[in-house]
C-alpha cells in the first residue's frame, strides 16, 4: 500500500522502460566507463580550486559551478538542479566533504586539504547527474498513470502473481538449490 509501480501490456511501451532502467543503472554502475555529455562536452577545472573551500555555488548563465574562488564549468542546469530525497545532490556532496567534523570522531580523521581525488569525483559526479537529469523526463513518461493498456492488481491475481507467496519473500539462500556437483556437493555457480 502506498507504493505503485506502474505495469503496462504494451511491449513497446515496457521495452522503452527496460530500455530506461538499463540506461540509468549504468549511469550509476559504469564499471570503470567515463559517461560524456552530449557533444563531448565534459566538466573542467577552469580556476583552480582552493585547498579547502568553503562554499559552493553555481552560475546558471554561466554553466559554472563555484566552489570559493574555484570554478567548474560547462555544469549543466540539471546537474545542479538534481535532487535524491528532496536533497541537491552536489550540494550534499559537497557538504559531506567539507563539514567539520566531532572532535574525536572517526569521522574527524580526514585529508587536511582537497585531494585531487575529490576533484575527479566531483568531475564526474556532475557528468552522471547531467546525464540522468536528461532521462528524468522520459522517465516521468513511464511513471504516468497514463501509461498505455495498464495491468491491474486483479489480472496479476488471476494470473497467478499475486500474492507473492511466502518463501518469495524470504532472501536467496545457496542451501535452497536443488543443483549438485560431483559427489553430492552442491555446485555454485
Amino acid at each position: 500500500a502506498g507504493v505503485a509501480v506502474p505495469l503496462t501490456g504494451d511491449a513497446g511501451v515496457w521495452a522503452r522502460g527496460v530500455a530506461l532502467g538499463r540506461r540509468m543503472l549504468w549511469l550509476s554502475r559504469r564499471d570503470g566507463e567515463r559517461p560524456r555529455l552530449p557533444g563531448g562536452r565534459r566538466p573542467y577545472v577552469r580556476a583552480p580550486l582552493p585547498s579547502r573551500p568553503v562554499t559552493v555555488d553555481y552560475d546558471r548563465d554561466g554553466e559554472t559551478l563555484l566552489l570559493d574562488e574555484g570554478r567548474i564549468s560547462p555544469v549543466p542546469p540539471g546537474a545542479w538542479d538534481f535532487e535524491a530525497g528532496g536533497v541537491r545532490v552536489l550540494e550534499r556532496w559537497f557538504a559531506a566533504r567539507t563539514e567539520p567534523a566531532e572532535p574525536g570522531t572517526l569521522a574527524a580523521i580526514g585529508p587536511a586539504g582537497w585531494p585531487q581525488a575529490w576533484t575527479s569525483e566531483l568531475l564526474e559526479l556532475i557528468t552522471v547527474l547531467a546525464l540522468l537529469a536528461e532521462l528524468r523526463p522520459e522517465q516521468g513518461e513511464l511513471t504516468d498513470a497514463a501509461l498505455p493498456d495498464p495491468v491491474t492488481p486483479a489480472e496479476l491475481r488471476a494470473a497467478g502473481v499475486l500474492p507473492v507467496p511466502p518463501s518469495a519473500r524470504r532472501p536467496a539462500s545457496v542451501l535452497d538449490a536443488h543443483e549438485e556437483g560431483p559427489e553430492g556437493q552442491l555446485a555454485l555457480l
